[in-house]
């Protein structure tokens, strides 16, 4: 298959993904992975872990992870079409959905749709936290340095990026 065949099914899959991110593309991430590692077959897992931590540590909004799988996958064209299926269904259907929810705004069902939703994206994020480690974690030191982060920034307000920047020095000198 060459790289412009996937275009089509690149865009697809990411339009649908568009419109099912409540919460955010993290939200949205354990179906990311299922399309392009095990349904399309387009990278492993550790590629999908390497391209989600590139995305994550450039500059820019958390959807940049759509732009570079698709880069990955189909080149600049796969890049372009990746972002915009992502981007376009999503910021369509809330500009609707907008304009409907401020029509309901005194209803009381409101309030327990908004209420219920939030478990619903702490769920899916979780999942995408978990699906991530597990593409990550070759091995027990990947999954102690993994354990040892979340104890960290779970029990501490210690700034992500010193564990990150942790990371990067414990796997330049090998040991991760």
């Amino acid at each position: 298959m060459s790289d412009l065949s996937r275009l089509p099914s690149l865009g697809a899959h990411f339009a649908l993904l568009s419109v099912m991110a409540v919460g955010g593309i993290n939200a949205a991430m354990p179906e990311i992975h299922r399309q392009v590692v095990e349904v399309s077959g387009w990278m492993s897992d550790r590629e999908f872990a390497d391209l989600y931590a590139v995305a994550q540590a450039a500059p820019g909004p958390n959807m940049l992870i759509a732009t570079v799988i698709g880069w990955r996958v189909a080149g600049g064209w796969g890049a372009l079409v990746a972002t915009l299926a992502m981007c376009a269904p999503s910021s369509l259907g809330v500009y609707v959905v907008q304009g409907l929810w401020r029509r309901v705004q005194d209803r009381p069902w409101r309030a327990w749709v908004q209420a219920g939703l939030g478990p619903v994206v702490i769920g899916l994020v979780a999942s995408s936290g978990y699906l991530l480690a597990k593409g990550a974690d070759a091995d027990w030191r990947g999954a102690l340095l993994t354990a040892v982060c979340g104890a960290l920034i779970w029990r501490t307000r210690l700034n992500p990026l010193w564990l990150l920047g942790g990371g990067a020095l414990l796997g330049a000198a090998g040991l991760v």
